[in-house]
């Protein structure tokens, strides 16, 4: 079952927490049934921008962070308005019982430049119950910190 912005909010997964608002004509904060989350460049909030060239690859963070129960999972999906303009967003699942700040994949799928300014509505996450509690998630990237966060591979330098 997808959650509403009612349930989202009255579950308390993110913070901070808004209402839906406009940004540079984009929204964010909670919707009807999802939440758009805001982009971050590095950990202290000191890069203002970027610019992606066509193919290329870029991690990012959300501005928001997670406290997922452990009965519900989300799904990160493109914001239409970046799609149009060959962007793509992607990140696994959101774990039930992950907590942290998100680490997003962004790739340039156009031929020409896109520049991304820093709080920018970067992303949708749909939220979903699922069917029983789980005993939470437990892995390398609990608690992630803010600011994209580079793959932790055990053996590998």
């Amino acid at each position: 079952m997808i959650l509403s912005g009612k349930t989202i909010q009255r579950l308390d997964i993110m913070n901070p927490f808004y209402g839906r608002t406009r940004h540079k004509g984009m929204t964010f904060g909670c919707g009807p049934a999802g939440y758009d989350v805001r982009v971050e460049f590095d950990e202290r909030g000191e890069i203002p921008q970027i610019s992606l060239e066509p193919g290329e690859f870029r991690l990012a963070s959300t501005i928001e962070q997670f406290n997922m129960p452990n009965n519900v999972l989300g799904i990160v999906h493109d914001k239409s308005t970046w799609a149009r303009f060959g962007l793509a967003v992607q990140n696994t699942v959101i774990e039930p019982g992950w907590k942290g700040f998100l680490t997003l994949e962004l790739t340039n799928h156009s031929d020409r430049e896109i520049i991304i300014q820093r709080e920018m509505p970067i992303a949708q996450i749909i939220f979903h119950f699922v069917d029983e509690a789980t005993d939470g998630y437990e892995g390398k990237y609990q608690e992630q910190k803010r600011g994209p966060i580079m793959p932790i591979l055990e053996g590998c330098p």
